[in-house]
């Protein structure tokens, strides 16, 4: 379970978040979409404890992110940036183990639980000796993956995950992500520009805007009942979802 509670951040004067509150229940997933600008990435880092919000709580079940907890916190989130986020000097294997590694896992436990995932991901295991110049975009992407679930956190944040893939290999990782994360049970929130991506991967979305919390809802709520101007503005901007439109 995921809560973020009357969240404040400014910068320089300059409001960036202005009393956002979220919660999305253990095993759900929670797309963030808005224009740029609107405070979705601040939203995100504020959730992984990498900024510190003016006002506000954040709690992972139940436990509140303060300055004496970072290390637990690490633990309790699994990140994945747009590109995977892979250091380009370790193979694919070692970018996977790395967290383990730095936590003190023995070899013959990093193994075990690198064959796990590997197997949910789908990926090959010739391709974990590759270095990330050598993977295409969704075989980084799945790597993130096997990276940011390797120490079972209960909570995954994905920031664009698939914002920079062609749109066939976009199409195919969005059903294995779906799929993987079911199979894994997490918390996740994806931050997303793709109005479709939101409603095909997430039980509920947030729309944001210049800081503040539009609307938060299914795709037929948005489309249904619009809290507001803005969310019909929105949906316009973004190509029909034919399927939603039949209903």
């Amino acid at each position: 379970m995921l809560k973020l509670e009357g969240i404040h951040k400014s910068f320089g004067g300059a409001a960036v978040l202005s009393g956002v509150d979220l919660f999305v229940p253990a095993g759900a997933t929670h797309a963030l979409i808005g224009s740029s600008g609107s405070g979705k990435t601040t939203l995100l880092r504020v959730t992984l404890g990498l900024i510190t919000p003016d006002r506000g709580v954040v709690q992972i079940n139940g436990e509140t992110l303060s300055p004496l907890t970072p290390v637990r916190w690490a633990d309790q989130i699994g990140y994945v940036p747009q590109d995977g986020g892979l250091f380009p000097h370790l193979t694919a294997r070692e970018n996977a183990v790395l967290t383990a590694r730095l936590r003190g896992w023995t070899d013959s436990q990093q193994w075990e639980r690198t064959e796990e995932l590997r197997q949910l991901v789908g990926l090959d295991a010739a391709v974990l000796e590759r270095y990330p110049r050598e993977l295409s975009g969704g075989q980084k992407q799945r790597v993130a993956i096997i990276r940011a679930a390797f120490l079972d956190p209960p909570v995954f944040l994905l920031d664009e995950p698939m914002g920079a893939l062609d749109p066939i290999v976009r199409q195919a990782l969005q059903q294995e992500f779906k799929d993987i994360f079911k199979r894994l049970h997490k918390t996740v929130v994806l931050v997303t520009h793709d109005l479709s991506e939101a409603a095909y991967l997430a039980d509920q979305m947030t729309l944001l805007h210049e800081g503040k919390v539009i609307q938060t809802g299914t795709y037929r709520d948005f489309v249904r009942n619009p809290a507001a101007p803005f969310v019909t503005q929105f949906i316009q901007a973004n190509r029909p979802l034919p399927e939603v439109e039949k209903v």
